[in-house]
């Protein structure tokens, strides 16, 4: 199996697509709203690419509510930003924890009907005033770190309990970032003290859960010359060191132009420093066929990591979905579900 996760193109897989998969065997896929149309669609496409691979390979999503829901209005119903959260919790932090614990279980469940079992949530990136806002900004949970520690637990958790596994990122941190990493590489100047001190904190808190992905993120504290995703230093030092977190690392999205280089020199850069997933996004079927050619199959650590992340799966969702959904209703600020 290659140690690749790949995106396709459109709402339905194409006889090449189907073709170029089963020949490379990747080890799962990532939708997004172009491949979304409607629940009776979206469900045919996750059963075509199972039975493509023969197997029940992962299916990623990114949901986190607001800016980034790949399930839209007007065929799925709104969901509130993370930002929602924090913002309730300048008020009620408990209250705050229930919600985000609810909200995040009741997308997973949906999620989860339409055979999507990983959402890429939560964001734990603190939110500095240089962040960059279409990174950064209402997805996070704030900029207290034992705030976004909780909120990140509650939505873990809620994500588990809907039935699909959480991916926490974007390790070690982005919130400094002051530019878009899908145009720029953010560059994070601050000194190694203050960053264990602030930025890894989240990060830590959660390092117990199964799947992380990497920020595309220039640390000159800890590698001046290469980004946390192609940077042996910083994954063996702080991922993996400090942070501590033992799970399946996957890069973030490999087309994004933070990153320099051909695309399949990015996917070996990436596998080389010890990311254990290439993930490439954009469903370009040449680009794919590039990272397919650079990228390797899964080492021992990195099949381990995987095989462990599968194994903590929800094999059925211990949630009431109607009655999360009207808890939810209750908690939630007015203008939140307007």
């Amino acid at each position: 199996m290659r140690a690749i996760i790949f995106g396709l193109a459109a709402e339905r897989l194409s006889v090449a697509e189907r073709r170029f998969f089963q020949a490379v065997a990747p080890a799962g896929f990532i939708l997004f709203k172009r491949n979304c149309q409607a629940p009776a669609q979206l469900r045919a496409l996750t059963d075509a690419l199972r039975d493509c691979l023969g197997w029940a390979a992962p299916i990623l999503i990114d949901q986190e509510g607001g800016r980034v829901q790949r399930l839209a209005p007007p065929v799925w119903a709104a969901r509130p930003a993370p930002g929602t959260f924090r913002a309730m919790a300048d008020v009620d932090p408990a209250a705050a924890a229930r919600a985000a614990y609810l909200n995040a279980a009741v997308m997973a469940a949906e999620l989860a009907a339409l055979g999507v079992d990983v959402n890429c949530v939560p964001d734990l990136d603190l939110a500095f005033p240089q962040a960059a806002p279409a990174v950064v900004g209402d997805r996070s949970y704030g900029d207290d770190p034992a705030r976004v520690s909780a909120l990140g637990r509650a939505v873990a958790e809620g994500t588990l309990a809907g039935g699909a596994l959480p991916v926490i990122k974007h390790l070690p941190g982005h919130g400094r970032g002051a530019v878009d990493s899908h145009f720029e590489l953010p560059r994070i100047d601050a000194a190694a003290a203050d960053l264990q001190a602030n930025d890894f904190l989240p990060f830590q808190a959660l390092a117990d859960l199964p799947l992380a992905m990497t920020g595309h993120l220039l640390i000159p504290a800890y590698d001046a010359a290469r980004p946390v995703t192609t940077s042996p230093a910083v994954i063996d030092q702080v991922i993996r060191g400090e942070i501590g977190f033992d799970g399946l690392l996957m890069s973030d999205d490999l087309s994004m132009q933070a990153l320099s280089g051909t695309v399949g020199a990015r996917a070996a850069a990436c596998l080389a420093a010890g990311c254990d997933v290439a993930l490439h996004c954009n469903g370009d079927l040449d680009e794919m066929a590039a990272v397919a050619d650079q990228a390797r199959d899964f080492d021992a650590a990195g099949r381990r990591r995987f095989d462990a992340a599968l194994a903590r799966r929800p094999t059925t969702a211990s949630l009431d979905v109607g009655a999360a959904a009207a808890e939810l209703a209750d908690l939630m600020p007015a203008a939140a579900t307007a």
